[in-house]
């Protein structure tokens, strides 16, 4: 039977990627939606989580889309009232929502799925086999793309909790942590503020593993024309490039399978969810949310032209 899901928060990210992963995927029936200033056709439309919750309580699970900074209440209205959680990333506001949650899906018998949408990317199961067992020497990250292209007209990204550039450079180090063999860590930053913004617009990351290798990351907003979202990763005995959010793979210069970008990432999520939900398990990894956190820590913090949205 299929699981019956509420959707909340309806903005460009539920609707390009959230609603077509559900209709493609029989274990999901779309019942119910909860969003301030929009609707989805054909299901109940709620202004609020804690309305659709009261009113559907068939609900097996809810699925959240809203800015982080609405994560944590909603998701924990979700739990206490039973249902499973699926979390858009960025995961919160902060780290410790998360292991609230984390907390009350265990204490509730729920799923928790804090989500990272880039580690369902085509090429990155294949970066981390070809890194297991190998010594990471160093490597690069370029994270750059236009925020009106992505973000138009949205002001919460830029407001504080928001995490401005963090919220697609998180991707970024959600797959690094995912095909590194052992753990890294935030040893400096450099981080750009617009005069008129409380979240950055590009920053700069030294990142440093366990056994020493270095990984300099560069995140950017203002990016236009072609975007780019590359990591590059050197080893002892060769080197590969995932491309395209990790879409695409290169080993030695070489293409390892099809470029497929974004696609089947949030299908994967939702197969997934599904898995998770079916055996009442969690899945939780902060990982690279807490090293935006130490970057935030950490970094120096420099006051740039202003930004308008």
């Amino acid at each position: 039977m299929a699981l019956k899901l509420g959707l909340v928060g309806i903005g460009k990210i539920a609707r390009d990627q959230h609603i077509p992963a559900l209709a493609a995927d029989p274990r999901f029936e779309l019942v119910a939606c909860a969003s301030r200033h929009a609707r989805v056709d054909g299901v109940a439309n709620f202004a609020d989580v804690e309305t659709m919750l009261a009113q559907v309580p068939q609900l097996d699970a809810i699925s959240i889309c809203t800015p982080p900074q609405a994560h944590f209440e909603a998701a924990l209205a979700a739990l206490r009232a039973g249902k499973h959680v699926m979390l858009e990333k960025p995961p919160a506001a902060t780290t410790r929502h998360i292991a609230l949650l984390q907390s009350a899906a265990a204490r509730h018998g729920c799923t928790l799925f804090q989500t990272w949408h880039s580690r369902y990317a085509a090429g990155v199961d294949a970066a981390r086999e070809w890194l297991r067992g190998r010594t990471l020497t160093g490597g690069t990250i370029t994270w750059k793309e236009d925020v009106h292209h992505w973000h138009p007209g949205q002001q919460w990204i830029w407001d504080a909790g928001g995490l401005g550039v963090f919220d697609p450079g998180i991707n970024a180090l959600s797959v690094l942590t995912a095909v590194l063999s052992d753990e890294a860590f935030v040893e400096g930053a450099v981080l750009e503020f617009p005069e008129n913004q409380q979240a950055p617009i590009a920053a700069r990351l030294a990142l440093r593993t366990e056994a020493g290798a270095v990984v300099n990351a560069e995140f950017d907003f203002r990016q236009k024309g072609e975007q780019t979202w590359d990591i590059e990763l050197a080893a002892t005995t060769g080197s590969l490039k995932l491309s395209r959010g990790g879409g695409a793979l290169e080993i030695d210069g070489r293409p390892i399978g099809a470029d497929e970008a974004l696609a089947g990432e949030y299908p994967r999520l939702y197969a997934r969810f599904a898995e998770l939900c079916a055996a009442r398990e969690s899945e939780v990894d902060w990982r690279p949310f807490q090293l935006v956190a130490d970057a935030f820590l950490v970094g120096e913090r420099r006051i740039v032209a202003a930004h308008q949205v």
